[in-house]
């Protein structure tokens, strides 16, 4: 598995990118590097970290399970979040950017990084400051690309503008969250990514929430990468577990879960009765397919044409085989119906920038366009 190009830049990634959120937390070390060693096995070659997660520890551990093979795989963290009590020890003014780096490296045992995403929009610094830090570390040889998570479009877009103003590398990725409930950037974002190829000279990547429940991305969000040529590395494609099907209305969830656990997150999105419905109809068309009910969301993720990757993050193991398994399913113009039906973005209808999803072998190293034949992201 070789991997579709990310944005319009020549760096290419598997499909499905290891989120290591549970590293060094709910997921203990030995079984994170088992997971790590699974990946591998099944040619995954994209990882996930951020600085806050587990208070650092998350990159520790990711660290140590890719020592061995580091340049194998494209290895992506993330900062913004505030670490500690001293108030400039988070956001992305210039001192924060330059210093943060330096303490990921040191903790993920590397001298680079090749993506590195910021976590979220800080208002109290200019844009500029932040992306003149963001080209000091490129041109150091520090990170090999930028990207953005949970932006704005038009923060997208300025912050493309600056970097074309100043003669910076543009992000290459945007960061969405995204899912079949949440479709807004679908409409604007995905689109406006494409335009700037969040690729080569501009950022290269988005990382949105984007799932079958949170479809906003489609509205705003996905037109905006489109536009600028981002490429999007959805994260979330089971709507914090609820796309499994696992919760139930009538039910007590296992307390061996994060709505067992009360996570404050989804107890304020989620975990709602219309949106566990929803997802037991989805368990229900997907077992008749003969496929889980997580492995179908995560295939819709994946049938859009402006997703380069969907990051999937697993507590266990056996969490971990189901993912994997989602690249082996066809989706079908019956599937994409049945979230249309369900779930409509937020301008009311499902087809939007989905009209442009495809049918695409999720092994091969490259998607044909079925049209010309051409290998296309």
């Amino acid at each position: 598995m070789t991997g579709s190009k990310l944005g319009r830049s020549g760096l290419k990634v598997s499909p499905i990118c290891l989120g290591t959120m549970m590293f060094g937390g709910p997921a203990d070390e030995a079984t994170s590097a088992r997971i790590v060693a699974k990946a591998r096995e099944a040619g995954i070659n994209f990882i996930d970290s951020a600085d806050a997660y587990n208070g650092g520890n998350a990159e520790q551990v990711v660290g140590r399970a890719i020592s061995n093979n580091r340049d194998s795989w494209v290895l992506a963290t993330k900062l913004a979040n505030q670490m500690g009590d001293d108030p400039n020890r988070g956001g992305l003014s210039r001192r924060w950017v330059l210093q943060a780096a330096d303490e990921s490296l040191r903790r993920l045992g590397t001298d680079y990084i090749d993506i590195y995403y910021l976590h979220k929009e800080d208002h109290a610094t200019p844009l500029e400051e932040t992306v003149r830090a963001m080209g000091e570390l490129i041109r150091a040889g520090k990170v090999r690309y930028f990207g953005v998570s949970n932006y704005r479009a038009w923060r997208v877009a300025e912050i493309c503008n600056i970097c074309d103003r100043l003669g910076i590398d543009r992000p290459v990725a945007s960061q969405p969250y995204y899912n079949a409930m949440n479709r807004m950037p679908e409409v604007e974002h995905f689109p406006a990514c494409g335009y700037y190829g969040l690729g080569i000279d501009r950022p290269v990547a988005s990382q949105p929430y984007y799932n079958a429940m949170n479809r906003m991305p489609e509205v705003e969000h996905f037109p905006a990468c489109g536009y600028y040529g981002l490429g999007i590395v959805a994260y979330s494609p089971l709507a914090r577990g609820v796309l499994t099907g696992k919760y139930r209305v009538d039910a007590a969830p296992d307390k061996d879960t994060r709505a067992g656990r009360n996570d404050k997150r989804m107890m304020q999105t989620e975990w709602r009765p219309e949106s566990l419905r929803l997802a037991q109809e989805i368990r229900q068309h997907a077992e008749a397919k003969g496929i889980t009910a997580g492995q179908f969301a995560v295939s819709w993720v994946l049938n859009s044409s402006f997703v380069s990757a969907v990051i999937a993050g697993p507590r266990t193991e056996e969490q971990w085989d189901d993912y994997l398994k989602a690249l082996d399913y066809r989706f079908t113009t019956e599937d994409e119906a049945l979230i249309n039906r369900l779930v409509a973005n937020e301008r009311g209808r499902g087809e939007t920038t989905r009209q442009r999803a495809r049918t695409r072998d999720l092994r091969s190293p490259l998607w044909p366009n079925r049209a010309t034949g051409a290998a296309t992201r």
